[in-house]
């Protein structure tokens, strides 16, 4: 029987195998490498992205900051303008009733009575001034009383002193009387009987 060597064709499959199995080993290794690389590349294009993202994010932010601060000082100017509007309409207002009071307190004055000074914190005022007599302070209290600007005198000091003539110093106080303008001047005046000094 005749015989047949086989080990040739082993050896040359085997290598054969082995050839196939390198190949396979390098494509794979290959193509690992390049999912690598996409991946990476992948990943490298989301991050660079989202910095870019982030860096336009910041820039806007910070422009509103900016309008931020702009719109709180323009509220600020807003605020110290509306206050000064506020005190420039209190003055027009209170202008007419300082010369009402003036007025008043030129109308309310006593023959025998001169003041030496007036002094006023928002609605009260403080009246300094000389008079023969404290009667004469009193008419001149029961005149403030029924005055339509005027009300609620109080006398603070009476002291009697020379001055060339026998008088009384005295200092007393007035409430400015809540008005409405013109009405006021038509407000009827109180009746001296009943503003709780007696005449002199």
């Amino acid at each position: 029987m005749p015989r047949i060597n086989l080990l040739p064709w082993r050896d040359t499959d085997r290598a054969r195998r082995r050839k196939e199995f390198a190949l396979g080993a390098v494509g794979a290794a290959l193509a690992a490498a390049a999912i690598t690389l996409f991946v990476s590349w992948g990943y490298s294009a989301a991050i660079d992205g989202q910095l870019q993202r982030n860096a336009l994010l910041k820039h806007e932010i910070s422009e509103l900051d900016k309008q931020i601060a702009e719109i709180l000082g323009l509220e600020e100017q807003k605020r110290k303008l509306d206050a000064r509007m506020e005190i420039i309409t209190r003055l027009q207002r209170s202008r007419p009733e300082v010369v009402h009071i003036f007025d008043q307190l030129v109308r309310t004055l006593p023959e025998g009575v001169s003041l030496t000074s007036v002094k006023q914190n928002d609605k009260r005022l403080e009246i300094r001034g000389i008079a023969q007599s404290s009667t004469r302070v009193s008419t001149f209290m029961r005149n403030i009383e029924a005055s339509p600007w005027l009300e609620n005198p109080e006398l603070q000091v009476v002291e009697t002193v020379k001055t060339g003539g026998s008088g009384s110093e005295f200092t007393l106080f007035a409430t400015q009387r809540s008005s409405d303008g013109p009405e006021a001047e038509h407000k009827p005046a109180r009746d001296p009987s009943k503003a709780g000094v007696s005449a002199p």
